[in-house]
């Protein structure tokens, strides 16, 4: 599997975005929904990542700059063909040592709170994340679970 740059005109990209945003609506009202759509993920201070095994699109993430020291999660998700596979691990691991490399001290990401998540929140919390109070511009919600990792 190699991790790459993402192209936000691809078609299996934007498939993968779209199932990830449709998904994120069948398990939290709109406005608990924090998911990026693709003009989001092109802002600057946003870097969009693909994992491709061969051919094949297994899986996306993203990386937004808060500020000079801590770093968001975004836009995870694993393509239905390659669950359980490996990919978010091998994607956050990637996303791991692209912030240490541009110095932040601290990653944060909000997942649901819904029974569809928990998959999720066991990665997360495997990896060295730990719940936490809502960042950044985000506030509490019942369909938010909070984490963050201090990286450095």
């Amino acid at each position: 599997m190699k991790v790459s740059i993402g192209s936000l005109t691809h078609p299996a990209v934007i498939a993968l975005l779209e199932e990830h945003h449709q998904d994120m609506l069948l398990h939290s009202p709109p406005e608990s929904v924090h998911a990026l759509d693709t003009s989001a993920l092109a802002q600057n201070d946003v870097t969009f990542w693909c994992v491709w095994k061969n051919d094949e699109l297994a899986g996306c993430g993203a990386l937004k700059e808060l500020d000079e020291t801590h770093g968001e999660i975004k836009s995870m998700r694993t393509s239905s063909n390659f669950l359980r596979q490996g990919v978010a691990k091998l994607l956050l691991q990637y996303i791991f040592d692209q912030a240490i490399t541009r110095g932040y001290q601290q990653l944060s990401l909000e997942t649901g709170t819904l029974t569809a998540f928990l998959p999720a929140q066991k990665l997360y919390q495997q990896l060295g994340f730990h719940v936490c109070q809502p960042f950044a511009d985000y506030r509490e919600d019942p369909y938010s679970t909070f984490m963050s990792k201090n990286i450095g």
